[in-house]
């Protein structure tokens, strides 16, 4: 939908209905706002303990050392 056409409904509707989507209009806004203040916020330590590393994450591959030589 186009601005024009938006702007064509809103101006065709009573007093009280404009006063009602302006009302909604700044509710979406507001929603809008906390949801990206939410995602913005980052918490360090919220994937501990999910990636594991080996104690033999150093050694050599076996089948592995006839491509790297």
């Amino acid at each position: 939908m186009t601005d024009l056409k938006l702007y064509t409904k809103l101006s065709n509707l009573p007093v009280q209905q404009k006063v009602q989507v302006a009302n909604f209009i700044d509710d979406l806004k507001k929603k809008s706002n906390s949801i990206s203040a939410d995602k913005s916020k980052r918490l360090a330590g919220k994937a501990k303990g999910l990636i594991v590393m080996k104690d033999n994450f150093d050694d050599d591959i076996e089948g592995f050392n006839a491509y790297t030589e």
